[in-house]
């Protein structure tokens, strides 16, 4: 489920353009700034547009930061496919978590997660944002779940194996790992904390 915005008018080409532009734009300086220290006017200058056209495509900032959370979480499932998409085995799941190790390491573990971030500075202050994050990490923890499922289907995993709690635990775990990779510039703990997950699903492999 993605946020809510302001009704999507018909755009042309050019409009879609644009829009798309402020929208990039606005995630660039909400991820590296936040979301509190990034401003209409600064948005309007980096992306080089007017604040009615910025108005005009979103209403105000608000709307502007829901398109900005869908735009983030379309990349971040992007960037993890097709992987994110074939996690159903256990070799799957550790290649999939060691990729996302490797890009931290390859970004000197600066940053963060795009979606925690904006998690961090709007899920107590403004219920649209939070809505709209929780319907982000639903998109994110939908893949694990359809993954262990169908490796229940076939018989690999047990019928006892709880496989909505297992997809949440291991999402919990790579959010807690991203965001000690990224106050300890190092990605051991991520690492352990998705390894350990992964052991755990493991254990209810049918033997």
């Amino acid at each position: 489920m993605k946020a809510a915005e302001p009704k999507r008018q018909r755009l042309t080409q050019a409009g879609r353009r644009t829009r798309e532009r402020i929208i990039e734009t606005a995630a660039e300086l909400m991820f590296h700034r936040g979301v509190a220290g990034t401003s209409i006017p600064d948005i309007q200058a980096a992306a080089e547009v007017s604040a009615s056209q910025i108005y005009h495509y979103f209403g105000d900032k608000q709307g502007l930061v829901l398109a900005v959370i869908d735009h983030q979480t379309d990349a971040k499932l992007a960037q993890q496919r097709p992987l994110l998409d074939s996690l159903d085995s256990i070799e799957a799941l550790r290649e999939w978590c060691d990729r996302a190790a490797d890009r931290q390491d390859a970004a000197g573990c600066e940053g963060g997660c795009e979606i925690g971030s904006l998690a961090s500075e709007l899920a107590d202050s403004d219920e649209s944002a939070r809505t709209g994050l929780a319907g982000a990490f639903d998109r994110w923890e939908e893949p694990i779940r359809s993954g262990l499922a169908r490796m229940q289907a076939r018989g690999e995993l047990k019928e006892s194996a709880d496989t909505a709690a297992l997809a949440t635990a291991l999402l919990a775990a790579i959010q807690g790992g991203m965001l000690l990779s990224q106050v300890r510039r190092s990605t051991t703990a991520y690492r352990q904390a998705v390894s350990t997950v992964i052991d755990h699903i493991e254990s209810h492999l049918v033997r």
